[in-house]
């Protein structure tokens, strides 16, 4: 093959079989809300019969207590193949394509709250949902044709796990001095940061094993995995039992892809063959999609801010 021609071909973004990524992404976030629905519910009932612990933590009684609470097993099901569909899609498109996605899981959450407690929705929150979608879905139209996938580095994994613990301790030490002043908003960006660093490390190991590189700095990824899904979740619960379900996806559509686009953009490099057009594009739909989701926020009826 000509040179030039094999030096295009590798430039080339997507190809067909990765746009299967985006349909996973999208039922994804359709588990991802009806989880946080039950879930909530579980949380709730939970905190009716125990101490207040806002400010606090869940304690040990009390996440023990929502094993018993079938509302919450449900959501954590849910959530756990919302997991599931999220890795499959990760497995096939770069994580700047699919992530963002995620955001489609706070217009279901509002959708179905307005539902469930019979309440129509204003035309401030109609508003916000299309430019949420809108911002959302220009976005992932222009990552999809321009966005790489590029083998993973050594380097990049340790930066990327430097950066995880660096973030922990910071969080465990607001923890620490604030925790009688945490509120539910704490536990919203909190589980949002983590959960962008799950989603990044997932992509991460995921390349990995497609490169054959599973060796010692891999297992360490998986283990940095794990651990902060479980944080993640726990600060979850903790949002639930402080704040409405609308809030805590509110928050989780906008820290997580933003955290995990900006890792898979200036870490790994997803964004290298875009063309120059793409970043100021990136830039406007993130910010219509952000202003959306906190518009939403606001002006959901079920919502207190």
């Amino acid at each position: 093959m000509d040179p030039d021609l094999s030096e295009l071909t590798e430039q080339i973004a997507l190809d067909p079989h990765q746009f299967i990524g985006i349909p996973l992404a999208i039922a994804g976030a359709v588990f991802l809300s009806l989880g946080a629905q039950f879930q909530h519910r579980g949380v709730v009932k939970v905190e009716s019969h125990t101490t207040d612990s806002l400010g606090k933590g869940l304690s040990l009684k009390q996440l023990a207590l929502l094993l018993a609470r079938p509302s919450w097993v449900l959501g954590t099901l849910m959530l756990g193949l919302a997991v599931v569909f999220q890795l499959s899609s990760l497995y096939f498109a770069p994580l700047i394509v699919v992530q963002p996605l995620g955001a489609i899981a706070l217009v279901i959450t509002s959708i179905v709250n307005s539902k469930v407690n019979h309440v129509k929705l204003n035309r401030k929150a109609i508003t916000a949902i299309a430019l949420c979608v809108g911002g959302v879905f220009l976005f992932v139209g222009v990552a999809a044709f321009t966005a790489v996938d590029k083998p993973v580095t050594e380097q990049q994994l340790i930066t990327i796990l430097v950066i995880l613990a660096v973030v922990l301790v910071l969080a465990g030490l607001a923890f620490v001095f604030f925790r009688h002043r945490v509120r539910a908003i704490f536990y919203v960006i909190m589980a949002g940061v983590v959960y962008g660093f799950v989603a990044t490390l997932a992509k991460v190991v995921l390349g990995r094993i497609q490169q054959g590189d599973f060796e010692w700095i891999t297992l360490i990824c998986v283990i940095a995995l794990l651990a902060a899904t479980g944080l993640g979740a726990y600060f979850v619960q903790n949002a639930y039992a402080s704040g409405p379900p609308d809030l805590v996806i509110a928050g989780l559509t906008v820290v997580d892809p933003m955290v995990a686009v900006a890792i898979g953009i200036v870490v790994l490099g997803e964004a290298s063959q875009a063309p120059i057009w793409a970043i100021p594009v990136f830039i406007l739909a993130g910010a219509i999609a952000v202003f959306g989701v906190f518009m939403l926020a606001r002006n959901h009826p079920q919502t207190r801010l």
